[in-house]
């Protein structure tokens, strides 16, 4: 992966978490944390 990829997805990635803020006062980001929380909580019971 080059930096200008890199530097795409950090940038898609923070305009998403700064709409949701806005949109929804960060209700989508706090579920899909939740969720991968779950997630990796899981995976480390099968570890």
């Amino acid at each position: 992966m080059t930096d200008r990829i890199a530097f795409a997805l950090a940038g898609l990635i923070l305009a998403a978490i700064l709409a949701d803020v806005l949109a929804n006062q960060g209700a989508a980001s706090f579920f899909l944390m939740r969720k991968l929380a779950d997630l990796v909580e899981y995976l480390a019971f099968w570890r």
